[in-house]
């Protein structure tokens, strides 16, 4: 019966952390409304918020030890924050990438760029689709593109040491079906030559990608003109003329994706249903929004389980620590806690002091540890393989909703650290508490 009543608590303890983990904002906003009102306005409230005062005013006594419990949730917070920011930088700069009102077309069920492949005619009717946005000349916004993969030395690498860089080919539309990238440094490459420019994100990552500079792609040497940013996923490429990327690889008149330039945002069902309803193509159109957004699902969610993962195993450890700090406190305030029963406290005010003092250290360390994982993370530059092609290079994004759910993996370490300890004090016998002391 007591082991069932054990496990009956632990998986009532497991399950309301859960909750709360999940919880959004608002919900744990009126709890805590809730639970102030509750102190405020009750008798064993002002009884609890009395006990907890007495609690706090003793902290100095007792700086050591609850510096475990600070400096240990401090540290959980930091590592689940920073890699929390690397899935939403990563998120972030793919999502970037795309607009509701433009679309990408590949072949039919084709995952991403690399395993697609469009034929010349076939580009040709895509670009004859309704919805697609002009230029003041009157020709169609699209841009017929090539990406493949290739090799290049990293920077700080050993001398044979290589990463992928994706090799996008283009033409001149494609500046204006982006608009965003802008060349910052040297010019954009010549149609007809082979000469490439390379985006921000690529140059920090990739030796030899300043202008004036040769390099080796495909077995041919290559002259690197220019760099350009766009603050997306195409400052991790390089770009260079559609066609001579094209006979560099063999891949004759062949794209891998068309990108169009809509009318507007409402006017992509229309275009998607126009290539469907064509028995020419077998074609998969999506907005570039969606795309990019479903390019990051995959790492992004492997990213927040490892970073939950990790989280949950260093949090059995700050757990361990709370609990160790907070029983030695419930032992050496024995004859305080025995005194405020005596004259007429009650169980629940002493559990919730303990817990509440707990939770306040918690919310410190939880603090501290968002406020290190902005400072040390917050814009830091990583880099790793998107879509299995070329590297991506982003920022680490510490954002709002990375440090509150930092803050409430504190105050669940909190809580769990301090239940047991509070119960304890609430249970502990009136009488041989004040022998013993």
């Amino acid at each position: 019966m007591k082991f069932l009543k054990g496990l009956l608590w632990f998986l009532v303890t497991v399950a309301g952390i859960a909750i709360w983990l999940v919880s959004p904002w608002f919900v744990l906003l009126a709890l805590a409304a809730a639970f102030a009102l509750w102190l405020l306005l009750t008798r064993r409230g002002r009884q609890a918020g009395s006990v907890t005062q007495v609690g706090l005013s003793t902290l100095r006594q007792r700086i050591g030890a609850s510096s475990v419990i600070v400096v240990g949730i401090a540290g959980v917070v930091a590592v689940l924050a920073a890699l929390l920011a690397m899935a939403e930088g990563y998120r972030e700069t793919l999502r970037k990438s795309g607009s509701a009102d433009s679309a990408i077309v590949l072949r039919g069920a084709s995952a991403a760029e690399v395993m697609s492949t469009l034929m010349h005619d076939s580009v040709t009717v895509i670009a004859q689709a309704p919805g697609i946005a002009r230029d003041a000349q009157g020709r169609a916004l699209v841009s017929p593109e090539l990406v493949v993969a290739a090799n290049l030395p990293l920077k700080g690498g050993l001398p044979d040491e290589d990463g992928s860089v994706q090799l996008r080919g283009v033409g001149d539309a494609a500046w204006m079906v982006r608009p965003d990238v802008k060349i910052v440094a040297g010019r954009k490459f010549a149609s007809g030559r082979r000469e490439l420019v390379a985006g921000t994100g690529a140059q920090r990552q990739f030796a030899g990608l300043e202008p004036g500079k040769r390099i080796k792609l495909g077995n041919q040497s290559w002259d690197v003109v220019g760099v350009f940013h766009s603050g997306d996923a195409m400052d991790s490429e390089l770009w260079a003329d559609a066609e001579i990327v094209a006979t560099t690889y063999r891949r004759g008149s062949s794209r891998t994706s068309v990108t169009a330039k809509l009318t507007g945002a409402s006017a992509f069902k229309g275009f998607k249903a126009a290539l469907s309803a064509d028995p020419r193509l077998d074609v998969d159109a999506s907005t570039t929004l969606d795309y990019f957004s479903k390019q990051s699902e995959g790492m992004t969610k492997v990213i927040r389980i490892i970073g939950m993962v990790v989280g949950a195993i260093m949090a059995i450890g700050a757990v361990f620590g709370a609990l160790n700090t907070m029983f030695a406190t419930v032992a050496t305030r024995a004859r305080e806690i025995a005194t405020l029963r005596a004259i007429g406290f009650r169980g629940v005010p002493v559990v919730v002091a303990v817990m509440l003092e707990t939770m306040l250290l918690a919310l410190l360390g939880g603090l501290l540890g968002g406020a290190l994982a902005w400072l040390v993370f917050n814009g830091f530059t990583a880099s790793t393989l998107a879509g299995g092609v070329g590297q991506l290079t982003f920022d680490f994004k510490v954002s709002a909703g990375v440090l509150w759910t930092g803050i409430k993996w504190a105050l669940a370490i909190g809580f769990v650290g301090g239940l047991f300890p509070a119960l304890r004090a609430a249970r502990l016998p009136v009488t041989e508490a004040l022998r013993g002391a």
